[in-house]
């Protein structure tokens, strides 16, 4: 495979789940949920019912959904925190699931957080080795440099279990407190275009990975 193949091949994968991702969140985002209750209540809700306390939920800018482990905390942006729609309550409750996951000590979270440090590391500093060791025909630091990248890519092949299970425990949460099954199956459709943007990244990854050791082999 040539590298422009490989250039467009990702684009082409991460242009796709992104536009997917868009329209999935847009759609839902027009439906309310039955409940009435808004995201950040729902999340509430379900940290109260499996037990879990001393999460914060905080509201953050546009776009700005995830768990933080450092400080146990829940960040929704503003149409999630206060919107009562399908995609507000679908997106409240998965970053439920993580802080569920955390304080349970779910195994693929707990090994995702250990290899942070060396993801930060290494996502960072691969590329830069791998341009020095190419101009300067210096293959142990073309080596190196492929290393440090297969971690980056198994940090996000580990992150698709971490993902998978929070959103299905938001599922399974919002199935239990008798959501009907028209927004379910949204629930579903939002989790799902979600999950694939994180699919969609690991697999362009694991590309550029097996590119990059094809091409050390040439």
């Amino acid at each position: 495979m040539s590298y422009l193949t490989l250039i467009v091949l990702t684009l082409v994968i991460g242009m796709g789940a992104t536009w997917w991702v868009n329209h999935q969140i847009k759609k839902y985002t027009h439906v309310p949920s039955q409940s009435g209750f808004t995201g950040a209540q729902m999340a509430q809700h379900m940290l109260a019912q499996h037990g879990v306390t001393g999460v914060q939920i905080r509201m953050g800018g546009h776009d700005q959904n995830h768990f933080d482990p450092r400080d146990n905390s829940i960040t929704l942006d503003p149409q999630a925190y206060r919107g009562t729609s399908v995609t507000a309550v679908a997106t409240a409750c998965h970053e439920a699931g993580h802080a569920c996951q955390f304080a349970e000590g779910y195994a693929p979270m707990k090994i995702r957080g250990a290899l942070v440090p060396a993801v930060n590391l290494a996502s960072n500093a691969w590329v830069f080795l791998l341009l020095i060791g190419i101009f300067l025909h210096i293959s142990g630091l073309t080596t190196l440099a492929i290393v440090m990248y297969a971690v980056v890519v198994l940090f996000q092949v580990v992150t698709l279990p971490v993902e998978f299970d929070a959103s299905g425990r938001a599922m399974k949460y919002l199935q239990g407190a008798g959501a009907p099954a028209a927004e379910m199956s949204g629930t579903s459709s939002v989790l799902r275009a979600c999950a694939l943007t994180y699919v969609a990244a690991a697999l362009t990854s694991i590309l550029q990975l097996l590119w990059l050791l094809g091409s050390r082999e040439e």
